[in-house]
This record gives C-alpha cells, structure tokens and sequence, in this order.
C-alpha cells in the first residue's frame, strides 16, 4: 500500500500552495464515498420508530415516493427522500443537518424547503405539545413559504401510513449515487 504524501502546516495560514497540490485531489476522493455514507445513514434509520407508526426509514421511503408518484423532479424527490436524515443524530436540528447535505447539489427553493421544513411541519401537530403551530408564520414573506407548505401536505405529514406501500431504498439508490457524486457542487 503506497503511503500518500501529506501536508505540511499545523495551521492553514503557514499552508503553501504545494500543501494544497497534495489536498485538493482528494476532495473528489472523498466526495466519492458521501453517497454509500448517505444510503448507510439511510438504512440506519431502519427499525427506529421514535414512538411512530413507521420507522424513519420508512418515512422517508414513503415521502419520497409520493412525490415521485406525483410527478416530481429527481431533485424534489431526493430532498423528500433526505429531509429526515439526520432524526436520529440530531432530532431538534434535523432539517439542517439534512439541508447542509444537499446544499451544494439542489436549487435554491429545495434547500429552503429542506431546511425549514421542521417548522412547516410543526404547523399539524406543534398545538398537540404546547408549541405554537403557527410558528412557520414567521416566514410568510418568503418567496419559498407556499412551496415549502405544500412540500409538507402533500407529502412530509402524510407518510406515516402502515398501510401504504412504497419504493424500497434500493429504487432510490441511484439517485443519490448519481446526484451526490457527478453533481458539480456550487462553491
């Protein structure tokens, strides 16, 4: 196994531009394995039902493929798919651990939706624990607000049905694969 040369500096102001020749190429190295880390992320959200009908994975199988059911772009449906990833690590700051994720490869009303879709969503069930249900009205004057709302009607606070049969995470697979890794990432 070859030893890979490595950087010099203990900070990056004493960094040269010969450190960063040796750093650089493995960005696209290390992008490359974000999508088997997202599916395994994914399939770790198996079994945990946090006191819900379905599990997270689940959830989130089912959110995502209603909307592919109902015509969405691949985008839309990978941030339907991803908008719970990070329940589990993070229950009160999941949306932006998921948004973060996604940030560099989806339009701009997509990451808004992921990353405010936590307070969207307490708008149909915040009132049933002591919270304010009304709290997304803080944002009513975003261009994103109505997008964001209905992302969460029609299909984040429907998914916890028992009874409904959606694509198993391997359908999506490619599409994080594919969206994750050859996507050119906005700096």
């Amino acid at each position: 196994m070859a030893i890979l040369e490595r950087a010099k500096f203990s900070s990056f102001e004493e960094s040269t531009q010969e450190d960063w020749a040796k750093i650089a190429p493995r960005l696209d190295i290390t992008q490359s394995l974000v999508p088997e880390r997202v599916i395994r992320l994914l399939r770790e959200l198996q079994n945990d039902h946090g006191g819900f009908p379905v599990d997270r994975l689940e959830h989130s199988l089912q959110t995502a493929t209603r909307a592919e059911r109902d015509g969405r772009d691949e985008e839309y449906v990978l941030c339907a798919l991803l908008h719970d990833i990070g329940d589990t690590l993070s229950p009160f700051n999941h949306p932006s651990i998921a948004a973060d994720i996604l940030k560099p490869f989806v339009s701009e009303a997509n990451h808004w939706m992921v990353a405010h879709h936590g307070i969207f969503q307490g708008y149909y069930f915040w009132h049933h624990i002591g919270l304010d249900r009304n709290s997304r009205e803080q944002f009513r004057g975003s261009e994103f607000f109505d997008y964001t709302a209905e992302f969460c009607a029609e299909y984040d606070q429907v998914a916890f049905d028992v009874d409904y049969s959606s694509e198993p995470l391997e359908h999506f697979e490619p599409l994080i694969r594919q969206t994750l890794v050859t996507s050119v990432p906005a700096v």
